[in-house]
């Protein structure tokens, strides 16, 4: 029995760590997941990032459990491109891609919030997420914007942006894990937050996108120059995405080689991304 699955990536348009409630938009940084599952007891291999393994393990587990099957054994596969611990939802993406493609070598069809809240339960117990991340569950799993009650686990609205934009990533090498930021105090923007929220809301998701990583550039110590360089160089909105350091950028492709240029002063990679509109079972994956 195998099952091969897709999901793409998100960035941040309002973070839900000070509200509760938050807000993603889908890109096209794809994580793809191979699972083979073998009968009879045995063990679970599993080829990847090292970080990715215990959230992978959990959500093959957590999907057989579910479906009354026995413990799983066999070897579960995933290749990623999306950047780890940058803020563009790899361990959303992962697990959205490893539980689809469980289902499917269990040859069981799923509702997808059903795929989403399993993954997030796994993200949770893996340690990866503060708020749930189900805002960027659903992002990445859906596609689109999206607009969630993080704490409900429920989807306030659905939008699109416009498909023909284009989204340019600046990522540092460094990495922040969620682990660093616990005891973090953020009651100190949840009004800035908050007004970010109503903007998303409204349908403003790039007015929002840039309010909120004032806010959390700010209470995380983080440097917001790469989306100040970009906004002065023709970018419609730019922010640092999540709990950073990457920050996303929405242009229109005209204006990308001026951006580009600019951000290249800085250290750091920039990738070339585009909006994603695709549920995770219509991609078909392309890197396994």
């Amino acid at each position: 029995m195998i099952g091969i699955a897709a999901c793409r990536g998100a960035v941040t348009i309002v973070n839900a760590i000070a509200t509760g409630k938050g807000a993603a938009f889908g890109i096209t940084l794809e994580a793809d997941a191979s699972v083979e599952l073998i009968p009879g007891a045995g063990e679970l291999t599993y080829q990847g990032e090292r970080e990715g393994r215990d959230i992978t393990l959990g959500c093959l587990r957590a999907m057989a459990t579910k479906i009354g099957a026995d413990a799983p054994s066999g070897k579960v596969s995933v290749r990623s491109e999306i950047p780890i611990s940058r803020g563009l939802k790899s361990s959303s993406a992962v697990s959205n891609a490893v539980v689809l493609a469980a289902a499917r070598a269990l040859a069981k069809d799923i509702p997808d919030l059903d795929i989403i809240n399993l993954a997030v339960d796994e993200s949770i117990k893996a340690g990866v997420t503060i708020t749930g991340a189900f805002d960027d569950a659903c992002a990445c799993y859906l596609g689109g914007a999206v607009v969630t009650d993080n704490r409900a686990r429920s989807i306030l609205s659905q939008q699109r942006l416009d498909p023909e934009l284009v989204v340019i990533l600046h990522v540092p090498e460094r990495r922040i894990t969620k682990a660093s930021l616990k005891g973090r105090d953020f009651s100190g923007i949840k009004d800035t937050v908050s007004q970010a929220l109503r903007l998303a809301e409204k349908g403003k998701l790039l007015e929002a996108m840039e309010l909120n990583s004032k806010a959390y550039a700010s209470a995380l110590d983080l440097s917001e120059e790469a989306a100040v360089i970009a906004r002065a160089n023709g970018a419609l909105a730019a922010g640092v995405t999540g709990t950073g350091p990457a920050t996303a950028v929405v242009c229109r492709r005209g204006e990308c080689a001026n951006i580009k240029k600019a951000l290249s002063r800085l250290e750091g990679t920039i990738m070339d991304a585009r909006i994603n509109d695709t549920n995770a079972r219509e991609v078909v994956p392309r890197l396994l």
